[in-house]
Formats: C-alpha cells, structure tokens, sequence
C-alpha cells in the first residue's frame, strides 16, 4: 500500500518560512513525479511544484517562482516544498501526489495522494 506522511505545516507570519515535508512509504519516491498541491478555502486545488522522475523540478505557477522550491531526498523517500516570502495568499492545505507518468499530466492523473497538512499565513 502506497502511504505519505506530510509534515511542516503551521502558522506563520507573513514574510516567513516554512518547510514542508512529503514522507512515502510502501513505494520509492524516485520511481514516481511527485507534486505539491494546495488548496485555499473555496478555491479549486492547484499545482504548486514537481519533482519528475527524471530529476527534472518545475514550479506550477509563475506567482511562487523564485519564493518555493521544490527538493528530493531519496535516501529519505522524501519530497520537500521549501516556501520563503509567504503571503496570506499562499494559505491553505498543501498536498503531496504521485503520477507514474509526468509532472506534466493534469492533477486527476495524480494517483496517490497524502492527506494534506495546513500553512496559515497570517499577522
């Protein structure tokens, strides 16, 4: 059974950090594209970044360039969204997914998903 484990949400202010983690168990990360997702309060989810499965990382959105960052560690089997400058726009669940295809793929091609930790950024 494919199972994550996400972790590093919280409450911080805006202009902070915050790091979050994607732990995997029952399957090797690195055989997959894992993704951040997240959704806000009466919002769609949307893609945040991806790590492919051939060491190819993307930021989904224009908006996060330069401020999140997406890493692997394989010896971990785990994804990490490093997430600096938060504005209370970027509050919301955040979400981990595995496709076995690409980071390309729309999100109903996402098969496995974790069960999200939440990021409140808020004065």
């Amino acid at each position: 059974q494919l199972n994550f484990v996400e972790s590093g949400g919280g409450l911080v202010q805006p202009g902070g950090s915050l790091k979050l983690s994607c732990t995997a168990s029952g399957f090797a990360l690195d055989r997959y594209a894992v993704a951040w997702f997240r959704q806000a309060p009466g919002k769609e989810r949307e893609g945040v970044a991806c790590f492919s499965m051939s060491n190819f990382n993307m930021t989904y959105l224009d908006s996060l360039k330069g401020r999140f960052t997406i890493s692997r560690d394989n010896a971990k089997n785990t994804v990490y969204l490093q997430m600096n400058s938060l504005k209370p726009e970027d509050t919301g669940v955040y979400y981990c997914a595995a496709s076995d295809t690409t980071c390309l793929v729309p999100r109903t091609h996402f098969d496995y998903w974790g069960q999200g930790t939440q990021v409140t950024v808020s004065s």
